[in-house]
């Protein structure tokens, strides 16, 4: 019987440290396998503050860590002087739409030829379940006890259908992996995303609705069907911008 599967290379035998249920380890290997699968020679991820912060632990291959919300900025600079690397960052919503929203959306603007991975769990896991710019209207977090509400806090940001509108972004696509046919999805779409970088395209961001069963207090399945019924209602799946269209 021929072997039908194997783990990819390009990840590490290390023991992943997320909690029960988050699906970060499932974009880990989705990432893994399409770089293993196109034959990528010199991969540089970079990944700041945040619950994927010990992603150079798992990646088989050279990683960087960024200041809080820098990860574009760092990105930037490795991608310029080493052009021939794959590189991308690997950023939360807490990182990406907060702290660094100033590095995405000009490293968007500026069309820098890099992948971004965002992961968009609806709240700060890293550091104790705060509100998150992502976050939805009533939804219950550290720092929202009773429920976003939009008259205090606005309104969740959608960073893909706000990046779609720079010049620079060349490809930007949400997913998610709440089940198997939508993290078939998700690796097709980071396959492009790198894809394109590869062939010098510009910028291209690939947003993820990922799970937080703790700091939302569900369990692992309750929060998959939490993403397709609730986060998808507000961040709805789809390709925003695609150059080659």
């Amino acid at each position: 019987m021929g072997k039908v599967f194997s783990v990819t290379s390009y990840l590490t035998d290390d023991t992943m440290h997320y909690c029960p249920g988050c699906t970060h380890g499932i974009i880990h290997r989705l990432v893994a396998e399409v770089l293993e699968e196109m034959q990528a020679e010199r991969v540089i991820g970079v990944a700041p503050v945040g619950c994927a912060v010990f992603a150079y632990d798992y990646f088989n291959f050279d990683c960087h860590q960024a200041a809080h919300g820098r990860a574009p900025a760092v990105a930037t600079g490795i991608k310029r002087v080493h052009k021939d690397a794959l590189v991308f960052t690997y950023q939360g919503d807490g990182d990406l739409a907060s702290i660094g929203a100033a590095e995405i959306v000009n490293a968007a603007g500026r069309g820098e030829n890099i992948t971004v991975i965002f992961i968009n769990n609806a709240i700060y896991g890293m550091t104790g379940g705060q509100m998150a710019p992502t976050s939805l209207v009533g939804q219950k977090t550290t720092t929202s006890p009773y429920g976003r509400k939009p008259e205090l806090c606005g309104y969740p940001l959608t960073m893909s259908e706000m990046l779609a509108t720079q010049k620079g972004a060349y490809y930007i696509e949400r997913t998610s992996v709440h089940d198997v046919p939508n993290i078939n999805k998700t690796k097709k779409a980071i396959r492009k995303a790198f894809e394109a970088q590869k062939a010098g395209k510009g910028f291209s961001m690939i947003e993820i609705l990922s799970t937080c069963p703790t700091n939302w207090g569900m369990t692992p399945v309750e929060s998959l069907q939490w993403v397709k019924d609730s986060m998808i209602e507000v961040f709805p799946l789809g390709v925003f911008k695609d150059g080659d269209n």
